[in-house]
């Protein structure tokens, strides 16, 4: 069975956490071996006249590179990093973290956990208090 409907389904718990206001912060981690990309951090930005977008943030051994995107656009870019070199998704929320990870065998499951983050992240809070929604 192929991980990508669970990989969506995990993607849809990313979605709902922004609109809902938990969202605290998502991380792309585990890489299979000693590979040059070494993490992407997703977090919420709000760009000029409050446009809301996600800031994926790729770390290499030798530099960083920042993207903004749109939350179904950044699907589309994080989707085929699932598997090739990361085997975890971690998703922080106020509610619980959700843990989308790819075992040897590379079959998706999502595990929840209490949260780690008593906050929402900042960028959320303030979309919260100007009434902006996704």
């Amino acid at each position: 069975m192929s991980y990508e409907p669970i990989f969506a389904q995990f993607w849809e718990s990313v979605k709902q956490s922004i609109q809902n206001g938990t969202y605290a912060k998502l991380t792309l981690a585990k890489t299979i071996g000693d590979t040059e990309l070494k993490n992407i951090y997703v977090r919420p930005v709000l760009l000029e006249d409050d446009v809301f977008s996600l800031s994926l943030s790729a770390k290499y051994k030798t530099e960083e590179i920042e993207s903004f995107h749109t939350i179904d656009e950044a699907f589309i870019v994080l989707a085929p990093y699932m598997n090739n070199p990361f085997l975890t998704a971690l998703l922080f929320t106020t509610e619980n973290d959700i843990t989308f990870k790819l075992n040897k065998k590379r079959v998706g499951s999502i595990i929840e956990q209490p949260p780690t983050f008593k906050n929402a992240s900042d960028v959320i809070i303030e979309m919260k208090e100007k009434g902006i929604s996704i």
